[in-house]
């Protein structure tokens, strides 16, 4: 196992653990707007921390990759998630940090697990989609997304392709998320079903392979039961008189 990998093993738990603290202190000012100042400005320093921790973790793991530059090319997201939230218009792509720590992580247990993982990576792009929503377009004139209810709403209609048009943004980066949740819902959506799909129809192949093992095993017990019941009919089979004769007169006596 190479540094990168042990450090990226050692570091999985804390990261899960630092990236849900960073949500909820993401989302607790945009769910009670009456919050106190105080308690605003303790979530704006977790998650401030959170996402300094978050390029902390990538400037380990580029320091300690063999091949610096492919690690820079193949992580090039990862790089913008930490570089551009510095730019106040583009803050909210800290939020994209918290889904990249959740699916690297689970990228590296997707064996055994894709269900819980699909279908938690659906419900937190959505929980994400309607917080990033709701705190850029509340306070926008003309808005019609005012509170987290709305943002509920709208990002679900928006996930399931159902759109039915009473809620929508009007900030452009109100816009860039909702174009960023319909891509990643389809998608999360279609990895869902055809997770199902396969689930079933590997069930199924169990339920054939049972059978056809089970129909073998007959098939092989009652080859042996024949095979048995031959050689007991040979064995008892009588000989021919002609034989029984020759044998009864000794071996002195001329055969007929």
């Amino acid at each position: 196992m190479t540094p990168s990998e042990r450090w990226q093993q050692r570091t999985e738990w804390p990261l899960i653990g630092i990236a849900l603290a960073f949500l909820v202190a993401y989302a607790v000012p945009i769910v009670q707007p009456s919050v106190s100042a105080r308690v605003v400005h303790l979530c704006d320093v977790v998650v401030v921390v959170s996402w300094l921790l978050f390029a902390a973790d990538y400037l380990i793991r580029l320091v300690l990759a063999e091949r610096k530059w492919r690690f820079v090319r193949s992580n090039i997201v990862d790089l913008a998630v930490i570089a551009l939230p510095l730019l106040r218009p583009l803050r909210l792509l800290r939020l994209i940090a918290l889904l990249s720590v959740i699916n690297r992580s689970a990228a590296n247990n997707l064996r055994g697990r894709v269900v819980v993982y699909v279908t938690g990576g659906a419900l937190l792009m959505l929980l994400c989609a309607r917080l990033a929503v709701t705190a850029e377009e509340r306070n926008v004139p003309d808005a019609n997304i005012l509170d987290f209810g709305d943002g509920i709403w709208w990002a679900i209609t928006t996930m399931t392709t159902v759109g039915y048009g009473d809620h929508y943004p009007v900030t452009t980066t109100g816009r860039f998320v909702a174009a960023a949740l319909m891509v990643g819902g389809i998608a999360l959506l279609g990895v869902i079903t055809a997770t199902l799909a396969s689930w079933m129809v590997e069930r199924v192949r169990e339920g054939n392979d049972a059978d056809q093992a089970a129909t073998r095993s007959q098939i092989d017990q009652l080859t042996a039961r024949i095979e048995d019941l031959h050689r007991e009919l040979r064995e008892q089979r009588p000989a021919p008189v002609g034989v029984e004769a020759d044998v009864a007169a000794g071996p002195g006596h001329a055969p007929r």
